[in-house]
């Protein structure tokens, strides 16, 4: 044997502090792409759930129009917290607006389990917002994906006047001002119904951004895995529009 082969010869370096962050982000990687991805062999909580992204959107319009007309089905919530004890399958996520007069489970007819919904004041995606509809796309294959704004917005009527009169809001409103400011200037530069042109590009917007939100969103609606649609809830009528 050459003494390079030795036994003593061979030395065991210990990981540097580099080396080991390297390691366990490979390694968080590799878990979350496993058990993100993978199917569970179990049967889903609601069998009813499993659907592909067009027939999801149309439960969910199917459910609007029932609401509008004020048919809305009653729902057994009981047996709902039973089988859904163990896990969850919603068919439908919903990006919505916080404001107190919007809600989804309601506008879409929907029992507990059905809709994985996200809220924030002007319903855009922030990151923890993506965060959580990548969770609900990857681990809860969730085929579809609402940006849900809605008319009167005050999220956005309030940063069109911030950006009108040039003074910054109180507290931690700013934060709302810059992540809606685009859609707002956009509308300025158009003209015409302000208000309702930015509600609507903020609602497209929000779309691209996670349609093309990598790896998880983007690589999903590129395999056909999912869609992201935008609409609009009217305050009077209860009626939800497609935006496109």
């Amino acid at each position: 044997m050459c003494d390079n082969c030795s036994d003593h010869s061979i030395h065991l370096r210990a990981p540097t502090r580099r080396s080991a962050m390297l390691l366990t982000a490979s390694s968080v990687g590799l878990a979350l792409s496993g058990a993100a991805f993978a199917k569970d062999s179990k049967a889903p909580p609601k069998p009813e759930n499993v659907l592909s992204p067009d027939a999801a959107l149309k439960r969910l319009m199917d459910g609007n129009a029932r609401y509008v007309d004020g048919v809305s089905r009653r729902h057994d919530f009981k047996h709902e917290r039973e089988a859904l004890a163990s896990g969850q399958n919603p068919f439908a996520a919903v990006l919505s607006c916080a404001d107190s007069r919007i809600a989804p489970e309601y506008a879409f007819d929907t029992g507990r389990g059905d809709l994985f919904v996200c809220r924030v004041a002007g319903n855009f995606a922030g990151t923890e917002t993506i965060a959580s509809l990548e969770y609900a796309v990857a681990v809860l294959n969730c085929p579809f994906i609402l940006v849900l704004g809605h008319d009167a917005c005050g999220a956005i009527d309030a940063t069109l006047k911030a950006l009108k009169d040039g003074k910054p809001l109180p507290g931690h409103l700013p934060s709302l001002v810059e992540a809606l400011a685009p859609a707002a200037k956009a509308a300025q530069q158009q003209g015409g119904d302000v208000l309702n042109a930015a509600i609507r590009q903020n609602v497209l917007d929000t779309v691209a951004r996670l349609k093309s939100a990598a790896p998880i969103l983007e690589a999903a609606v590129g395999q056909g895995k999912l869609k992201v649609a935008g609409g609009a809830y009217r305050l009077a009528t209860g009626k939800v529009d497609l935006v496109s």
